[in-house]
């Protein structure tokens, strides 16, 4: 028998600034609500997707979605690959199984991007060489993602080299050139959560002397190139944006210990590239971002004149819209509450309830097979 669960009431008209359409990167979207990126782990053992993913992703824009973005998809077979059963963009035959993804989205009215990312130092699982990579030797805090077949410490990694570091910027633009080839209407650079990029920006993360390590304008250099090394390998007409965050996967209440001028050096750095839009997320994204004043996306505004895609608890539909309404982002991205509703533009249009999240959809392990196993137990369609 289905499990009770509480329940939160649309009111249709607070949440209809997520309802009108957005023009980002030459695309149309047909709202302003997309799927955040979300790890499921569900690709095969050698990194394709799968028909239980392409069901999983279509479900999204047959909901109403106007945009959605893939999982992290990992971008070489050096460094990169973060965990077991992720998928990635590194050879044709993972292009090609993107492919029946991408029409799935389309067919259903959808747009969607592929989300490229290296773990670096947070990498669980590398089929493709022993060790880890990050900025620097500095062993990552916490522990591994159990919900994504990790165990234990993270490994201490080695500092990347000069080439190492050409190899990734390399990753990231090859696995674009796939991603367009693929049908992907867009690529979005992961350079939040703690991943490589992240790492690169973090103060006591990164302790490197050369170009990339330093003050926060030097420690942002590798995003640039990654960026630009994007852009150049696609061209001007294919959307590029790219997420950023202070908090990480292995610890979310980080901020950046220089606080708002480290987010006008960030925004503004971020301004200057050729990209179509910043994906800021918090766990709230409504909140300060340093204790008081702005939050990110809101900083990312006041510092950039991209259009801003803010993350972070917005599943209750007036915080959404609150968002949009405020001028503090553009659009917004839901992650639990996709999760728990794949239509959930449709029901909030539609004026009926919206469920809290519940975690038994990511329990024991955050794949699709446990999702099934969920819907099946709660009765749920």
């Amino acid at each position: 028998m289905r499990a009770q669960q509480n329940q939160t009431r649309v009111d249709v008209l607070a949440a209809a600034p997520l309802f009108t359409p957005l023009e980002l990167g030459g695309l149309t979207l047909r709202n302003r609500v997309a799927v955040a990126p979300m790890t499921r782990v569900s690709a095969t053992e050698d990194g394709r997707a799968t028909q239980q993913m392409a069901e999983y992703y279509s479900a999204f824009a047959a909901g109403g979605f106007g945009l959605v973005i893939t999982e992290g998809t990992y971008t070489d077979r050096a460094f990169s690959q973060g965990y077991r059963f992720q998928p990635g963009l590194t050879d044709d035959a993972q292009r090609d199984a993107w492919s029946r993804v991408v029409e799935g989205v389309h067919r259903q009215g959808g747009r969607i991007f592929a989300q490229l990312m290296h773990a670096g130092a947070l990498s669980q699982w590398n089929p493709y060489n022993s060790g880890t990579r990050g900025p620097s030797a500095v062993k990552p805090r916490g522990q591994q993602m159990t919900i994504y077949h990790g165990s234990g410490d993270y490994s201490l990694p080695e500092p990347l080299s000069q080439e190492e570091i050409s190899v990734a910027i390399r990753g990231f633009a090859n696995a674009a050139v796939r991603a367009r080839e693929a049908g992907f209407d867009g690529v979005e650079i992961h350079g939040a959560n703690g991943y490589l990029l992240d790492q690169f920006l973090t103060a006591g993360v990164n302790l490197r002397g050369d170009r990339y390590g330093g003050g926060i304008e030097r420690r942002v250099r590798l995003i640039v190139e990654v960026v630009e090394a994007v852009r150049a390998a696609v061209g001007a007409n294919f959307a590029v944006g790219v997420r950023i965050s202070q908090g990480k996967v292995n610890d979310f209440t980080h901020k950046w210990s220089e606080g708002e001028p480290a987010a006008a050096v960030v925004f503004e750095t971020l301004d200057s590239l050729p990209l179509d839009y910043i994906h800021t997320t918090e766990f709230e994204a409504w909140q300060p971002a340093f204790g008081a004043g702005l939050s990110l996306a809101a900083l990312a505004k006041k510092y950039s004149r991209k259009p801003v895609l803010a993350n972070g608890g917005l599943h209750a539909p007036a915080q959404a819209a609150g968002m949009i309404d405020r001028g503090e982002a553009d659009f917004v991205s839901l992650g639990r509450g996709a999760l728990m509703h794949p239509d959930w533009v449709r029901k909030v249009s539609g004026e009926r309830a919206i469920e809290e999240f519940d975690r038994g959809l990511i329990l024991p392990i955050a794949d699709l097979e446990n999702a099934r196993r969920y819907v099946e137990r709660m009765g749920r369609r």
